[in-house]
């Protein structure tokens, strides 16, 4: 059964992609190879991804994607599953509430900005400010990240985001960190598995890094703490979802694991001049 799907105006009765997106049995499948418009824009693309929710459809599944961005952006919908083939493009699942977003592919930047709820797994390496605020969640990464990964994660009482992290992470990783855990296992890689000024400003939350730390990788505010075994229980789990997710046996030993933690919940207060408040 064919369904029809192209702009009238931004209305909510679109009609975009008629021609490459299929629905049935709950199952909506966007082919962008077949699309009369190539690249077919983003917003095209992703009133398509809108109208097969509205249609109470559980599984949504994406090809070809080149560089479309804000795919599946604010998603809300419970128990959605959104598959993604091709390179997604920025914001990927920005705002996130609960769906869960698998890719084939790499991701570009901002992937999980500000993500409330669901999960996004990337069978690749996902770029620059992956995660960015994210206030809940997972974001599994199989590859490797780019440069300022996990900016300002928080946490509020027991909603915490997780980010895993196959490979290997650049600079600035974990910068003014206020909550959620972040987990680098360096796989597949040799030498430093995280750039320079990891945890910069951080003043919430937790690194685990597999591997060495050298101090002089650490940014201000940031120090090495022991790992205790409440976070060996966490780092076994987040393990797991790893496995799970990838069909890969990450290193399970706790040998050579580093935990980086904030050295203040107020690592810039130093810096205020008091008498201008």
């Amino acid at each position: 059964m064919r369904d029809a799907c192209k702009p009238k105006g931004h209305s909510h009765e679109c009609d975009c992609g008629r021609e490459c997106m299929a629905i049935a049995d709950g199952r909506a499948v966007i082919d962008l190879d077949l699309s009369s418009e190539r690249p077919m824009h983003y917003t095209t693309l992703n009133c398509a991804v809108r109208k097969a929710m509205r249609q109470g459809c559980g599984s949504i599944e994406i090809r070809g994607v080149i560089g479309q961005r804000y795919l599946a952006a604010t998603a809300s919908v419970p128990g959605l599953h959104i598959t993604v083939h091709g390179t997604p493009g920025n914001d990927l699942g920005a705002f996130l509430n609960g769906p869960t977003i698998e890719v084939f592919g790499n991701a570009q930047d901002m992937t999980g900005n500000t993500m409330n709820a669901g999960r996004i797994i990337v069978h690749g390496n996902a770029w620059d400010v992956t995660g960015l605020a994210a206030r809940g969640g997972q974001i599994l990464v199989k590859g490797d990240t780019g440069y300022r990964v996990g900016i300002h994660m928080k946490e509020f009482g027991d909603v915490r985001p997780t980010l895993v992290i196959g490979g290997t992470a650049k600079d600035h990783l974990g910068e003014y960190m206020a909550g959620g855990t972040a987990l680098v296992l360096g796989m597949g890689g040799e030498g430093v598995p995280v750039g320079r000024n990891l945890g910069a400003g951080m003043h919430g939350g937790r690194i685990f890094v597999r591997g060495e730390v050298p101090p002089d990788r650490l940014g201000p505010g940031a120090a090495l703490a022991p790992v205790l075994p409440s976070d060996t229980r966490e780092i076994m789990a987040l393990l797991d979802d790893f496995e799970r997710a990838f069909s890969v046996k990450p290193p399970r030993s706790m040998d050579g694991y580093v935990k980086v933690v904030p050295s203040s919940s107020r690592p810039f207060s130093g810096y205020y001049d008091k008498t201008s408040v």
